[in-house]
């Protein structure tokens, strides 16, 4: 499994591609940060990413696109700013076809230190560590690119198996509400069949 994942923002958006599958060692197919100048025209800002991350997916073919999940913070205009890059990944991922994930950050640290409160520091570390790097990927939005490519390869599993169970789920309840509908539709139409009367008999001749 190829994972291409990011860590979204306007000024530094971190790409990082990791290949592997569970239980198995991971490897760093390729990391960078997309920048764009902070004085810059915001629609150009979001061209420059669009275009960064395009290479990128021609460069290395993912088969998933994994996203940092905005998530609300003090600072509004830093939201504002994660959300739009954010949905520029998607975007590209989504013209493609391909497949997109959105992870928090809880999840993301949780999967990868085991602790959802670690900081970037403990994040950094953990990466290279899995990845067996010989330093911290710099900057750290970087390693949070690719430590989102992990989470998905590591969570992926589990959530294809729950995504099945509750649409196997939902098509029993499909069923079962079909079935019960049409006995209440038999029954309905039974209760309003009038019994037929008995012809008359005419007067002997």
């Amino acid at each position: 499994m190829r994972v291409l994942g990011v860590d979204p923002g306007l000024t530094r958006c971190g790409i990082g591609v990791v290949e592997g599958v569970p239980g198995r060692p991971l490897t760093m197919v390729g990391v960078g940060v997309v920048r764009t100048p902070a004085d810059a025209e915001l629609g150009l800002r979001l061209v420059a990413i669009e275009q960064g991350i395009e290479q990128w997916l021609d460069e290395h073919r993912p088969e998933f696109v994994a996203v940092e999940r905005v998530f609300s913070q003090h600072n509004v205009r830093t939201v504002m700013g994660t959300a739009q890059a954010s949905a520029v990944a998607m975007l590209c991922a989504a013209r493609r076809g391909i497949p997109v994930a959105l992870h928090t950050p809880s999840e993301v640290k949780a999967a990868v230190t085991g602790s959802g409160r670690a900081d970037k520091a403990q994040v950094g570390a953990m990466v290279t560590r899995l990845l067996r790097l010989d330093a911290p990927p710099k900057p750290a939005d970087a390693a949070d690119a690719l430590a989102l490519a992990i989470c998905h390869i590591w969570r992926a599993p589990a959530q294809t198996r729950l995504q099945q169970a509750v649409a196997q789920n939902r098509f029993q309840q499909a069923v079962a509400l079909h079935k019960a509908q049409a006995a209440n539709a038999t029954a309905s139409t039974t209760a309003h069949v009038s019994p037929t009367a008995p012809a008359s008999k005419g007067r002997p001749a």
